[in-house]
């Protein structure tokens, strides 16, 4: 059964719409995983979406596909009134694992997007301004090895925002942090997303992060993947770690995310 609360394909001002997107994969033995069916996503300008679901529910499917990494088998994708047929300048993407270049700089790392092409309306001064920003000002000439998990993740982050686009994907970007640098690091990005305004897309398998971080949180199915919930997060920002707890619409979000998640044999 859909959930009474999507209702949000269709908006004229939506700068990413998935349309009845589906995804099949085809396995070595001839057979096939159906991993995305009839999906429908409207995201407008500036949005913060949280997506939460069951492990294997196409969360990470949907996010290549909409950065231009995979392609979808029906259905359409559209960025800012145009069919997505690939990566875009328009789109950044962080993944679980910062994928820093171990020989370069942090520095040199994070103006990597601007030496091999799309925008280059960044400057080396405005690439400092990002790592001033995530508190990274005094370590662009360290090399990876030589920050924290958390810190390298930060990099990450810069290095998306480098060439200035308009959408920031992130696909559990802070699964692997231990839980102290995970709750500072979901201070970073609400502050990164308070000064941007980027429209952000975040994959998470904590309710916690979702609500936390999202103005909208939609729930998936287990595999194929479809959309059950698109729940609005009326809570007012800037949220602290402490207060947003203790918010009703925290408990009452949190308490129906769950049990949507429980009833596909799942809680993440």
């Amino acid at each position: 059964m859909i959930h009474p609360s999507i209702g949000q394909r269709g908006s004229a001002e939506a700068l990413i719409a998935v349309q009845t997107l589906s995804k099949v994969y085809p396995t070595v033995n001839g057979g096939y995983v159906h991993a995305l069916d009839n999906v429908d996503i409207d995201i407008g300008e500036g949005e913060f979406v949280s997506i939460v679901g069951p492990s294997g529910c196409g969360k990470s499917t949907l996010l290549r596909i909409i950065a231009g990494l995979d392609v979808h088998d029906e259905g359409r994708l559209i960025l800012a009134g145009r069919d997505i047929a690939g990566p875009s300048p328009d789109v950044g993407v962080v993944f679980q694992a910062a994928n820093l270049l171990p020989w370069l700089t942090v520095r040199e790392n994070v103006r990597l997007p601007l030496r091999v092409g799309g925008k280059k309306k960044q400057s080396g001064t405005s690439v400092d301004d990002l790592l001033a920003m995530t508190g990274l000002g005094e370590f662009g000439e360290r090399y990876p090895y030589e920050l924290s998990g958390g810190m390298q993740q930060r990099a990450g982050i810069c290095r998306a925002l480098a060439r200035n686009p308009r959408i920031l994907l992130m696909d559990e970007p802070f699964g692997a942090l231990d839980a102290l640098t995970r709750e500072r690091m979901n201070l970073e990005l609400q502050n990164i997303w308070q000064t941007h305004k980027k429209t952000v897309i975040l994959i998470t398998h904590s309710i916690s992060e979702a609500l936390f971080l999202g103005n909208r949180v939609i729930v998936m199915s287990a595999r194929p993947g479809r959309i059950i919930a698109d729940l609005k997060v009326d809570i007012p920002r800037p949220r602290s770690l402490d207060s947003i707890i203790l918010h009703p619409e925290y408990a009452r979000l949190s308490s129906e995310i769950r049990g949507l998640l429980n009833a596909q044999g799942e809680v993440e």
